[in-house]
């Protein structure tokens, strides 16, 4: 379901395109962080709490998306009104939309095997998902769109998931965007933590890569301006890689009151693979970000 304020949310969208490099939210530090690998009480009950549970069942048998939902056209974008179009969800239909469905299916397909078949999402539900700007700035044309499939990275590993192919007045290859909506999550086994200071544990921000073979993983964890900085600590076991966030060096004193995010890499023993990757804090799988929001399994 769209939200209302949607001129606030897209300001905010903008500025993470547009601010410097090292800029997150308008004040944030995108560059790596420290990491230590503390084997905390909280992360060891998280990872208890989830491991062989009814939960981690579920979860590794649904669709859960961890990358975009909507790829662009290839040479996207052609200038920065192009951009500013696309950030902005200003399109405009010229043309016609299939009628019913559509998509010849909803059949989910991992490369690693296996299958899911979901509900799909109507040709003008996924393009209103694309055009809820309506503003007298710079815009794109949609002439049409038809189904297709497309690939994306999930807790599974790369599946290929149905899409819709919009097309795009001045492109060659069209905009996918995903035509299923991603499983249910399942209710965590375990509580959030209750209230600590920050320099003991706080809740990760998001998600950002997944590199190196699965050995490497980067969050966004959030910080002060009194601080040194954000701290992301790693608890490894069969069933789940459990991230502890929390905050060094900080300060007492006048210090001003904004949230900075910033990158934190940590690196693991062995590949993630299909563990999940949990917050410590919130005792929850740990969100993906995109471009315009978490994903879509936390909306």
């Amino acid at each position: 379901m769209r939200t209302a304020p949607r001129t606030a949310q897209l300001l905010v969208v903008l500025a993470l395109f547009t601010a410097t490099a090292g800029a997150v939210a308008g004040c944030g530090d995108e560059s790596a962080g420290s990491a230590t690998r503390p084997d905390n009480a909280r992360a060891r009950a998280v990872a208890d709490a989830w491991d062989g549970s009814k939960a981690a069942e579920v979860w590794r048998q649904g669709y859960h998306p961890l990358g975009e939902s909507v790829q662009l056209p290839r040479g996207a974008f052609r200038d920065g009104d192009d951009k500013r179009a696309y950030l902005t969800e200003n399109l405009v239909l010229r043309g016609e939309l299939p009628a019913g469905g559509g998509s010849e299916d909803g059949q989910v397909t991992w490369d690693s095997g296996g299958s899911l078949e979901l509900p799909l999402m109507d040709v003008r539900e996924a393009y209103d998902t694309l055009a809820g700007g309506g503003n007298d700035g710079p815009r794109l044309t949609v002439t049409g769109a038809k189904p297709g499939r497309m690939k994306l990275a999930t807790s599974r590993g790369t599946a290929t998931a149905p899409a819709w192919l919009f097309t795009i007045d001045g492109y060659d290859t069209p905009l996918r965007r995903v035509a299923v909506t991603p499983s249910k999550l399942p209710q965590p086994p375990i509580k959030p933590s209750p209230a600590v200071s920050d320099a003991e544990l706080r809740p990760l921000d998001r998600l950002a890569e997944v590199a190196d073979g699965g050995r490497s993983v980067t969050v966004y964890a959030h910080h002060g301006s009194c601080d040194d900085g954000p701290v992301v600590g790693t608890l490894e076991t069969d069933g789940s890689v459990v991230l502890s966030a929390s905050v060094a060096g900080t300060k007492d004193g006048p210090c001003t009151s904004d949230l900075r995010a910033k990158q934190v890499t940590v690196k693991l023993d062995r590949p993630v693979g299909d563990r999940i990757l949990l917050d410590a804090f919130t005792g929850r799988p740990v969100p993906y970000g995109q471009t315009k929001g978490p994903s879509p399994s936390w909306s």
